[in-house]
């Protein structure tokens, strides 16, 4: 334990050290240094990730892991709403980031009842008040309804992303009928287990065993081909940040439509969430660099409070989604969806990529496109080379060392707590989702 502990913190110490040297890379000599407008961002963003870590020694803390992380997401907007407010400036993305804030903690309160025992409506949740003014038949009709609703959209969002980020037209458009294809057998899925329409027997063996099947097999050749084309295609073909987003985009369209398979009827709800927070981060930030007036040596340095929102809203995702921390809160029906008989390594990989798609693979796949529009704003005017590869470590950086600090503060945690009552049932469980966290979250940004 000793070791394992040693071992963690030179790794959070090192990354802590690069980050320090890429920011010293990335202010010329020339220039005068801009700390001052760093520092509080730096300072911030440090404290939201030390309460969230210190909050790990306490298992009640744990068991509310979701409702801390959305308070801490809530507080960082709150700092940015009175900021802008402070200075005249207030914006339309910061009133909708707040509000996704609103719906996030009422679908964390959603997920989290999934943890008593018993009905998941409650008398005083809110889904059975909803269902109590509205009718019960409202009700069942809107939760199939509404999520084939939020699909549509989400399909339209990615087809968007899609024209705009890959730039290789046998990719972009390969990747289009893919995706179609993918959310199409999606929706046949879902309209097949609806009990508002009638189907034979036949319909709904098909949309409930091939149209799964079919997704799974569209995302993995989308995925083969989008790594072959990272390997094989011309260097000098495009400039380097348009490969960056045509891979990044690419990758996020192979994973999506296994993911959102996976999550079941709340999956194109989560999208939206995620897609939303993402768009609002990423339109802060430019705000930041617009407000500041950020010269040649501010413009390549990363905001890092907008990696610490996604970190936290990556968290969020994983507790609205109905999981925890614990081995009976992983969503074992969802391993079997599109399959009866089992099979340790395919149900086991669909197990994974239902526990950590929508908090980890999907999230750390965006992270390019927190960090790529700095490109147009600093390559036109700064004297510092391959200043997008140096914002896209930093990001990269930024955000495994969050996560490395957390997963080092939970082993002290676990070494702290060794003779709890809750080892085993708790600290052992959130040590392990941790570790297996950061380590695909190393492997993805490799």
């Amino acid at each position: 334990m000793g070791t394992g502990l040693l071992l963690m913190i030179l790794s959070v110490i090192t990354q802590a050290y690069i980050l320090v040297r890429l920011n010293a890379v990335c202010q010329p000599s020339d220039q005068e240094c801009p700390s001052s407008r760093i520092i509080p961002k730096l300072s911030f963003a440090f404290t939201l990730v030390t309460i969230r870590a210190a909050s790990l020694l306490s298992n009640s803390y744990i068991l509310a892991e979701g409702r801390v992380t959305n308070f801490l997401l809530a507080t960082s907007c709150i700092a940015g709403v009175w900021s802008s407010a402070t200075n005249g400036n207030f914006t339309i993305e910061e009133f909708i980031f707040l509000l996704l804030n609103i719906f996030a903690r009422f679908g964390i309160e959603l997920g989290m009842s999934k943890q008593i025992a018993g009905p998941t409506a409650t008398k005083d949740h809110p889904v059975s008040i909803i269902c109590d003014i509205f009718g019960s038949s409202f009700c069942n009709v809107s939760m199939d309804i509404f999520p084939i609703i939020s699909l549509a959209m989400v399909t339209c969002i990615v087809l968007k992303l899609i024209a705009y980020a890959v730039h290789q037209r046998f990719l972009k458009y390969f990747i289009i009928c893919g995706t179609i294809l993918s959310y199409a057998f999606i929706a046949n899925y879902w309209a097949s287990e609806s009990t508002l329409l009638s189907h034979t027997k036949a319909v709904q063996e098909i949309g409930r065993s091939l149209a799964p099947r079919f997704v799974y097999a569209i995302g993995g050749l989308s995925l083969v081909i989008s790594v072959l084309w990272r390997l094989f295609a011309p260097v000098d073909s495009l400039k380097f940040n348009k490969r960056i987003t045509s891979l990044s985009a690419a990758m996020l369209c192979s994973w999506s439509p296994t993911i959102l398979m996976l999550l079941g009827r709340q999956g194109a709800f989560v999208a939206l969430i995620c897609i939303t927070g993402a768009w609002c981060i990423i339109m802060l930030q430019q705000k930041y660099q617009k407000d500041s007036k950020l010269d040649i040596t501010g413009s390549c340095v990363a905001n890092p409070v907008s990696v610490t929102q996604w970190s936290l809203l990556a968290v969020c995702l994983f507790y609205l989604t109905g999981h925890w921390c614990t081995f009976d809160g992983l969503r074992y029906g969802a391993a079997f969806i599109g399959f009866d008989n089992f099979h340790i390594i395919r149900q086991g990989f669909l197990l994974s990529i239902d526990t950590f798609g929508v908090s980890h693979i999907l999230p750390v796949l965006s992270l390019p496109f927190v960090a790529i529009h700095c490109y147009n704003t600093a390559s036109k005017k700064s004297k510092v080379k391959d200043v997008t590869i140096n914002i896209l470590i930093q990001v990269h950086l930024m955000y495994g060392l969050i996560t490395a600090i957390t997963t080092t503060v939970t082993i002290v945690c676990v070494t702290i707590q060794r003779r709890h009552l809750m080892v085993w049932g708790l600290f052992a469980p959130k040590y392990v989702f941790d570790a297996i966290g950061l380590l695909l979250t190393d492997l993805l940004i490799c």
